[in-house]
């Protein structure tokens, strides 16, 4: 017996997991079990899950989703077609429609792995785990795309600009170098880095963005500060890497100081590595099963997710019912999170079809 999709979204919204994934990734095991596949659940909190068996060398499909949402936590109600509550669009509702598919989808002689991590919303230590012990053929990631395919993602980074300079009295600062007003100097060259030395404009993913969010020197009024820090954000397009990054930007930056002052460009190092940009051949085998099952038009996700750390792996996809923001504003991450039990179900079915595609 297949799974029943309003019970299964309804029991994993009412089960909280904003602190605590344990009781959601309970629910996600026994669902399994009690469907006759045995997961496993290793030393970094994924569920893992396996049906076919087909030889190593046989096709294989990786589906991916999470168990974890945002705070705090908000009821499940249901009105009508709509469920709402908390990860019910991000991502239990595409959880569903992934635990569902997996269940029900012909796998023929191939192998379907089902993987479930517990911490997308925080570290992604889970999937960083799972890119290094799995190797597929293609990666499908359950996040709220609206049906559509999403063949690719900006990346993500934040990093800080230090600005070297030379203190001194603030009655005399011609004989000081100031740190804090060279920053003018380096927000302008900031905003003509992409023109002048940036990846340019990727053909999916657009423009990517360069924007300073904080900025921080001086220790006194009367005094010239010889330092300042400015805190970026980064969000980059192929080919550009966050490994390459900093020395680059650093470069533009040398070019548009002032006499006296220098400075040094410095990524803000995460627990896991940063989720690098992305994007999948819109005829990759993956998006063209999709499609022809019935899922919507290939175009970017406008959010980072877990798909960055498996897309140097294999072609990789974003894809699940829901949306991240609607014509009333924010969805995924709001008081007002809601997903349609009717885009759940066709979701299923749309993954279902594909399956056997990429496995035959």
């Amino acid at each position: 017996m297949g799974l029943d999709a309003a019970t299964f979204l309804r029991r994993a919204v009412e089960t909280p997991s904003h602190e605590d994934v344990g009781p959601m990734r309970d629910l996600l095991v026994e669902t399994l079990s009690d469907h006759g596949v045995e997961p496993t659940v290793d030393d970094h909190g994924n569920v893992l899950a396996r049906r076919g068996d087909g030889a190593p060398s046989a096709p294989h499909l990786v589906l991916n989703t999470h168990v974890d949402t945002v705070p705090p936590h908000v009821p499940y109600e249901r009105d009508g077609d709509l469920v709402r509550g908390r990860g019910s669009c991000d991502a239990k509702g595409p959880l569903t429609a992934i635990v569902g598919a997996f269940l029900a989808a012909d796998v023929g002689d191939g192998r379907l792995t089902l993987a479930v991590t517990p911490d997308e919303e925080t570290t992604q230590l889970g999937a960083a785990h799972l890119a290094e012990r799995l190797t597929a053929d293609a990666f499908v990631v359950g996040e709220p795309t609206g049906l559509d395919v999403c063949t690719g993602a900006r990346g993500q980074f934040e990093g800080t600009i230090t600005i070297h300079g030379e203190s001194g009295h603030a009655a005399d600062p011609e004989r000081a170098a100031n740190a804090v007003a060279a920053a003018a100097d380096v927000i302008r060259a900031l905003e003509r880095y992409d023109d002048e030395a940036g990846p340019g404009t990727h053909d999916v993913l657009g423009r990517p963005l360069l924007t300073p969010s904080m900025i921080e020197g001086g220790d006194a009024p009367n005094r010239v500060p010889d330092t300042c820090t400015i805190t970026f954000d980064r969000r980059s397009v192929p080919p550009e890497t966050s490994a390459a990054f900093p020395a680059s930007l650093e470069a533009h930056l040398a070019d548009s100081l002032p006499p006296g002052t220098s400075v040094t460009v410095e990524l803000i190092d995460p627990e896991t590595p940063f989720p690098e940009a992305f994007a999948t051949d819109a005829d990759a085998e993956i998006v063209r099963a999709l499609r022809d099952a019935g899922a919507g038009a290939p175009r970017p996700f406008g959010a980072a997710t877990e798909a960055s750390q498996f897309a140097a792996d294999a072609p990789t996809v974003v894809f699940g019912p829901g949306t991240l923001a609607d014509d009333a504003g924010p969805v995924a991450h709001a008081e007002r999170e809601y997903v349609s039990l009717a885009a759940v179900e066709r979701a299923q079915d749309i993954l279902e079809a594909a399956i056997p595609a990429v496995l035959d």
